[in-house]
């Protein structure tokens, strides 16, 4: 066991863990944010993703000693339901969900694009989103939102 000190979503968080078990066991099983998703367990489908300093990752195979001092924002810390972000209303605006399964990975890595680029062209949304496993079939959709969360953003 190891005391592993980080932000979570803003809050000094510290925890007593294995410093090789996933964050996403310990972000669902031991902190309650349940909004990142087991997918494949391998890094390849998305539904995990949260930010690690502004970059989003998988934390279905990231060990708990890699966030050590580190910024992890999750789909939880991105708004409230009084105050979502403007991506969470563009999402909802433009219907760019069905099941939800994969969105919250997807809320993420997009939350991630805008940081770094907070003007993306179509090409980049669908290269940042290109991480994401959606089953539903909702990607035109979801470039949409990203495109209209990054206007709104912009104007205000």
């Amino acid at each position: 066991m190891a005391t592993i000190q980080f932000r979570l979503n803003g809050a000094a968080t510290t925890v007593d863990s294995d410093p090789h078990q996933t964050l996403l066991d310990v972000l669902r099983g031991r902190l309650g944010a349940t909004g990142a998703h087991f997918g494949c367990g391998a890094g390849e489908c998305g539904a995990c993703h949260v930010m690690v300093d502004g970059r989003a990752m998988t934390s279905c195979d990231m060990p708990m000693w890699s966030v050590a001092d580190k910024d992890v924002v999750t789909v939880e810390g991105l708004g409230t339901a009084e105050q979502p972000h403007p991506l969470q209303r563009a999402f909802i605006a433009e219907q760019a969900m069905q099941c939800g399964y994969c969105v919250a990975g997807i809320l993420v890595g997009a939350a991630a694009l805008l940081k770094r680029n907070p003007s993306p062209t179509e090409a980049e949304v669908r290269s940042a989103l290109d991480r994401n496993l959606c089953r539903c079939g909702s990607h035109n959709r979801m470039v949409r939102a990203v495109l209209r969360a990054a206007a709104e953003m912009a104007a205000s």
